[in-house]
């Protein structure tokens, strides 16, 4: 089943998604999610029976509100070409492959599938990140992978927008990323319940769904979610160890391969080749299973630029 969060004459409003249309829920799809995967399937199902709102009259907004996003570092391939655009080195680090790798994101810059994306303040290394998100459906503590993937809710499609000039500055801290990566996050079309998805595990239980983007009609990556170096329960799990997750939470898988996001292909080739995004721009992503988003790059905000730090004083 597919659950929606669409806006029509100003008002935002929870569906389910059939062939049809949108059919009206009672409900926010994060309380939805809050009442665990069997409820909400039923609830879907007696909203299916209501009239339908067609697509084509709506904007698609961000499926959930989430309670937090964590945004893992899950494909080996990713991380091999990006440490060479962002941090000039070279090679996967031998930490990665000791533990799944994470950072916390913002809940309040999301956008939907078909919004506009502006520039972020500042950048002019604008890139996208092509990845699978998945959405906590119960609250646990120190989840085992079994546990975490019966708390599974559900899947979409999130675009994890990057300034890659913004990120590189932060990186060199040995902190963030931060203002690189919190303008904006896409999150959509809808989320699908896992169970829609079950028909895609392989036989080492990770999802092996198709991943596709472009940029203006022209793909530029594609991968497999089964690229993954975890599986997502195994994230889930990851993320509650010594705490919480909570339900509506969303976990990123982080970009995938083979073309996931330019800065991939910019360490690779060593020349910025597909350029960095501008405002015109039309990135589009499809995930088998799930769905495609479609985003118009715009003009950021003119800001004045950030004013440096102070030099520390001697006296006391």
């Amino acid at each position: 089943m597919r659950f929606a969060t669409y806006e029509l004459d100003g008002t935002a409003r929870a569906a389910v998604v059939s062939d049809d249309g949108l059919h009206d829920l009672p409900t926010t799809v994060l309380d939805l999610v809050r009442t665990g995967l069997p409820a909400a399937l039923e609830a879907g199902g007696a909203a299916l029976r209501g009239p339908a709102v067609p697509l084509d009259r709506v904007r698609l907004l961000p499926p959930l509100s989430p309670p937090s996003i964590r945004d893992f570092v899950a494909f080996e391939e990713h991380v091999e070409g990006v440490v060479m655009s962002v941090s000039g080195g070279s090679g996967v680090p031998p930490e990665w492959y000791e533990a799944p790798t994470f950072y916390f994101t913002n809940p309040h810059a999301l956008l939907g599938a078909h919004d506009d994306v502006p520039v972020p303040p500042g950048s002019r290394l604008f890139d996208f990140e092509l990845e699978v998100a998945a959405v906590v459906g119960r609250d646990g503590a120190s989840l085992t992978p079994e546990q975490a993937r019966d708390a599974l809710f559900g899947y979409t499609v999130l675009n994890d927008w990057s300034a890659r000039d913004l990120q590189r500055r932060e990186m060199r801290v040995n902190l963030g990323p931060a203002k690189g990566k919190d303008s904006a996050t896409t999150l959509g079309p809808w989320l699908v319940t896992a169970d829609e998805l079950e028909p895609f595990r392989d036989d080492e239980g990770f999802l092996d769904l198709a991943m596709r983007v472009s940029v203006n009609g022209t793909e530029v990556g594609h991968d497999r979610l089964a690229n993954m170096g975890w599986p997502f329960e195994e994230l889930v799990a990851y993320a509650s160890r010594g705490t919480w997750v909570r339900a509506g939470d969303v976990l990123g898988s982080g970009t995938c391969g083979n073309g996931g996001c330019l800065a991939e292909l910019w360490g690779r080739r060593g020349a910025q080749d597909p350029p960095p995004l501008r405002p015109g721009d039309v990135v589009e992503m499809t995930v088998e299973g799930i769905g495609t988003t479609r985003n118009t790059v715009v003009p950021g905000t003119d800001l004045p630029p950030v004013r440096p730090a102070r030099p520390r004083r001697r006296t006391r």
